[in-house]
């Protein structure tokens, strides 16, 4: 019998099982639970984007100009339910309290201390993989339908330099040059070069855990209905089919659903779920070499191995909404007009209720009430660039070392 410590990890999406690899690299003996089948997650339903520069927060005064005539637009990027006003409000008051210039250049240095790191990061758990070519090695393009909407973006573009990241412009030539088929319809974009896409979102996960599992580790499909407590510490978890686990070490990770253990977590946190919508096209007719973010239309083109992943819009829906598929319709439509010889006949719909804080920023931090309790929740639109980065700072908080970032300002009590 194993006298590894016993660590439970609640989540088995990209960060969850990100933290779980790295805790079995310490030699821990751990248990994963989640619900669903390996890699139906969040992150499946994503732009599957290593968004390395992505570190502008949302509030950017650019986005929160647009957002008016957005929400007036049905079928614009962004769009709101309007059961979801009561709570959204006071989360979009401290959303606009991050739009000052100060706040934004804070939280992209903070956010570019990790994700600076994620290829580093991910290669000791791709390197335990089956399949070493998760990640594809095309950068990304971002195209704008005229010269504003990119002027619009200089002085954040040059902040992304100022961090070491890598963008370029780019022209109508070069656009058409690096992708033949969006020739003749934008003459104003940036080359991302330092981006990367995953070939395919939830393989990805998948090949992950599979890893996990053939190194020991163990993944239970349950759900967690509660975690057991005595003397300010996590003693185990109570899993939907009434069975109970003991634990020595636990780590909360389970996005949008970590919500339901803020109680016992001790900590009260401005956690919303936003919906982004997904289509994919199979033998859409139409080879595309690159993922390209269509800035102005709020959705990106990314090729994967199973299809071409059309998505991006947004939905504020609130807690427990079911999904609107005539969000996906309509950016399917969109995608239409831009390539018209696509072939749709042919389509899945998704959506991922992307973890968002007010400050873009996740939480990687310990419970201030369970002394044995990591907790990790969060990070919106970067779950998937930042998997790995955060599953080594999670190792390092339960192993109480010092990580080589200040992971002070992804404290949950900065709220």
């Amino acid at each position: 019998m194993s006298m590894a410590p016993s660590t439970v990890v609640i989540g088995g999406g990209i960060v969850g099982v990100c933290c779980a690899l790295y805790l079995q690299r310490e030699g821990m003996h751990v248990t994963l639970v989640d619900p669903a089948e390996p890699g139906d997650s969040t992150a499946k339903w994503s732009c599957g984007q290593m968004a390395v520069s992505e570190i502008i927060p949302l509030s950017k005064p650019g986005i929160l100009k647009k957002v008016p005539g957005w929400m007036l637009d049905q079928k614009g990027p962004l769009a709101l339910r309007p059961t979801a006003v009561p709570k959204l409000l006071p989360w979009m008051f401290r959303f606009m309290a991050n739009a000052r210039r100060s706040r934004i250049e804070m939280i992209a240095e903070e956010l570019s201390s990790l994700t600076s790191k994620v290829y580093d990061d991910y290669q000791p758990l791709i390197d335990k993989c089956d399949d070493k070519d998760l990640i594809g090695s095309q950068p990304t393009l971002e195209v704008f339908d005229t010269r504003s909407g990119l002027e619009d973006e200089q002085a954040y573009i040059a902040l992304r330099q100022e961090l070491g990241f890598k963008v370029e412009l780019l022209g109508s030539t070069e656009i058409s040059d690096l992708e033949p088929a969006l020739a003749g319809k934008f003459s104003h974009g940036l080359l991302l070069s330092d981006w990367r896409t995953v070939r395919d979102t939830e393989g990805f996960i998948a090949e992950l855990t599979k890893s996990f599992i053939s190194q020991g580790g163990v993944r239970i499909k349950d759900t967690v209905q509660d975690i057991q407590t005595g003397q300010g510490m996590a003693t185990g978890i109570t899993l939907g089919s009434g069975r109970s686990i003991p634990v020595e070490q636990l780590v909360v990770a389970a996005g949008n659903g970590s919500k339901r253990f803020f109680g016992a977590l001790g900590v009260k946190v401005p956690l919303m779920g936003i919906g982004g919508y997904q289509v994919v096209v199979r033998n859409g007719g139409v080879d595309l070499k690159h993922s390209t973010v269509y800035a102005d239309g709020g959705f990106g083109f990314i090729p994967m191995t199973r299809g071409l992943q059309i998505g991006g819009t947004i939905e504020f829906a609130g807690d427990n909404a079911s999904p609107n598929y005539d969000r996906a319709k309509i950016i399917l439509e969109k995608a239409k007009r831009i390539i018209p010889s696509l072939d749709t006949s042919d389509v899945e719909f998704g959506v991922g209720f992307r973890p968002f804080l007010p400050d873009t920023k996740p939480v990687i931090d310990k419970s201030p009430k369970l002394n044995n309790v990591a907790m990790t929740f969060g990070h919106g639109q970067l779950g998937l660039t930042l998997g790995a980065t955060t599953g080594r700072l999670i190792a390092d908080l339960v192993q109480g070392r010092k990580s080589a970032e200040d992971i002070t300002p992804f404290r949950a009590s900065r709220f």
